[in-house]
Order: C-alpha cells, then structure tokens, then sequence
C-alpha cells in the first residue's frame, strides 16, 4: 500500500513518546506566554502592528514574485540598509524565513571541493545546509575552536566554519573569538547564526558578532531571522557587499523563492527602528533570563544557566518532558517542549523565553508553577 510505512514511523512515535501535535491558540491566550522567541516583547507591540498595516496598505498582501522579478520593493531595500547599518556590516540582503538565509548561505558559499565544520549542536537549518551544499562536511564537538582547527588543518582548499551564535536548545552561547581565530589560521570564511543573538546581545542588541568584535569582518557572514527579538517574519543574510552579490546570483532559496511579504518587512523595519531607540529591551531580556536562572536552581530544579534569553530544564524523559509542558498549561503557562530529534544530546528539556516585557510577578508565578508541576 502507498505509504504505509508511515503508519509503522508513526506506531514508532507514539512508542518512544515523541508524538507531535498542533495546538492552535487563540488571539488573546490566557496563558503566560514563555514558550515563543518574541524575545523584546514586540510582536504586538502598536508601532510593529502599525509597520505591518501601512506596508500592506501600500504594497499589497504579498510580494507577488521572487526578489529578481517583482518581489523586491523599496521597503525590502530600505530594510536590508538599515538592518546592515545596524548590526555593523557592509550589505544585508533579505529573505522569505531565517530557514531560507541559511540554506542559502551554506549552499552559496561551499563549493565542489570545500570543506564545511559544522558544530555538532548547530539548528536544523544549518544541518540542512551542509546536507544540500557541494562540500564535504564534517561535524565536530559543539563549541569547540579548537576542534574546528583541527578539522581545517585536514583539508587544502576552500573551507567554512558553520555555527550557531547561541543554540536554541539550551542557550549557551559559541565562543565566537576562538572560532574566528580558528578560521583566520587557515584562510577559511565563518558562517554564523546570530537568530538567538540579535536583539538580546552586543551593544544595544546588535547581535552577538558585534559583542565579540566580528561586526564588519571581511571573512565573516551572518544569518538572522526576524521572527524573534524583531517579531515580524522572515531573514536575512549580512556580510560583505561582495558575499551579498553572490548570494543574489547564486542562492537558490534567494532567486526561485517568492520575495518577503510586505507587511513583514515594515512590521521588521518598525521594531528594528524601536530597538535603536531603546536599547535597554536587549539588557531588560538578559536581565529576564538570569533571574529565570537564578529562582529555577534555588528551587532544586535543574536549569542550565542562561548565556541569551533562552533559559533550558531538564525532564526525566520525553514523556515527562510532554506531561511537565501539559500541567503547565493546565496552571496557566505555556512553556517549550523539546525532545528528540530536536536535541542532539537526546535529553528532553522544557525551553523558557526570558522576554524583556516580563513583570517581576510574572516570573515569580512562571518559576512557582514550574516547581509545582515538575514529575
């Protein structure tokens, strides 16, 4: 029968516990929301929603083309120019999700006979990346540098150092100067993934390339997604004018892929031009996350300290981690559930977003619910 081996991967599922379901919320949840990446609380904020209503009203709904045909506007542009500005580099160049830049950079920039280091904990996309990228992979230990000079000395040619800036899945942060002096030793370019970053670090949120001096390096290219600090939609890929260049004629999720849609890019322009004029969202955010931290241990719960906004607890198991996410919706929070194959290390985790609009009362009763529900 056609695709009955789904229904053997699905008995499989239910089996190991990692059923996965869609649950629809709706426009004003009575939950405490700890479980999205609207890291500065912006998503909703009236100057976001107001972006995206004006661009729709004087775009349209849609883009109505790829970015080489109809779908790039001057909204597009003027966001690409700002978003550069901002975080410290040379040219921006959009796309239609953080997904898509990704793949994009990977792909565009490991030709037949490179060599990607990809870091074992790196996100999906990235994996994706090097799955579909012309180059040979190799994975070494997560936050490694010198792993991933080691990787480099092996290979006589074109290379790139893949990484993720802050993993999603317990937020540490990569040790960013110890991977560029990596690359810079063997000539190799560095393809980082500042989705977790922009907006929570560097000065003013600017991202964590611009905290560790990289903001502007010749050899250096960063992806970012605008669905997070930025509460819009979309990515987008910043680097040198020249990377830029090639990306728009080599990237295939750039030239075959319809362009952002409009309101997102004014929603994006909208918050990145609020958090240039307050910057204390991207501290408020960290500030969330350590006190997180701080008040899960001091209630015997095992928390991994925060180095972003993303603050991770372990569970038992997959099924506790389901049951523990499921009573804390029943309390009133709603809280991130990760389990295989989502984490690399296969232990399930609750994932909490330390948002900067976050009431000291609210992460009292966000901590007071976890503890009172944990299996």
């Amino acid at each position: 029968m056609a695709f009955g081996w789904i229904d053997e991967q699905a008995a499989a599922r239910r089996r190991a516990g990692l059923v996965r379901t869609l649950r629809p919320r709706p426009a004003d949840s009575p939950l405490l929301d700890l479980a999205s990446n609207d890291y500065l609380g912006l998503a909703r904020h009236p100057e976001v929603v107001a972006g995206a209503q004006e661009a729709a009203r004087t775009w349209g709904g849609g883009a109505t083309g790829s970015r080489l045909v109809t779908g790039t506007t001057e909204l597009h542009t003027a966001l690409e120019r700002e978003l550069a500005e901002f975080c410290g580099f040379e040219a921006a160049l959009v796309f239609s999700s953080g997904y898509a830049a990704n793949l994009a950079a990977v792909t565009a920039l490991a030709p037949h006979g490179s060599l990607i280091v990809s870091d074992a904990g790196n996100h999906a996309s990235l994996i994706d990346g090097c799955r579909l990228a012309r180059g040979t992979t190799q994975v070494v230990a997560h936050a490694d540098p010198e792993a991933v000079r080691k990787a480099l000395g092996t290979h006589d040619g074109p290379a790139l150092a893949v990484s993720d800036t802050v993993f999603s899945v317990d937020g540490d942060a990569a040790p960013l100067a110890g991977l560029a002096e990596a690359c810079r030793e063997h000539g190799a370019g560095l393809v980082v993934d500042d989705a977790h970053g922009l907006g929570v670090l560097g000065a003013g949120g600017r991202g964590a390339p611009h905290a560790a001096g990289l903001a502007g390096a010749d050899d250096v290219v960063v992806t970012v997604t605008l669905s997070k600090s930025l509460g819009s939609q979309g990515g987008a890929v910043l680097g040198p004018a020249r990377v830029v260049e090639h990306l728009v004629n080599a990237a295939r999720t750039f030239i075959f892929d319809t362009g952002l849609a409009p309101a997102a890019a004014g929603a994006a322009l909208a918050a990145l031009r609020l958090l240039g004029r307050e910057p204390e969202r991207a501290a408020r955010a960290r500030e969330v996350a350590t006190g997180l931290h701080a008040r899960l241990t001091a209630a015997g719960l095992e928390a991994v300290r925060p180095d972003a906004a993303v603050v991770s607890v372990r569970a038992p198991s997959p099924e506790e981690a389901v049951r523990w996410a499921a009573d804390c919706r029943a309390a009133g929070l709603f809280v991130g559930c990760f389990r295989p194959p989502s984490v690399p290390d296969g232990i399930s985790r609750l994932r909490l977003t330390a948002r900067a609009d976050l009431t000291e009362e609210q992460i009292e009763r966000a901590v007071q619910v976890i503890g009172g529900t944990r299996p």
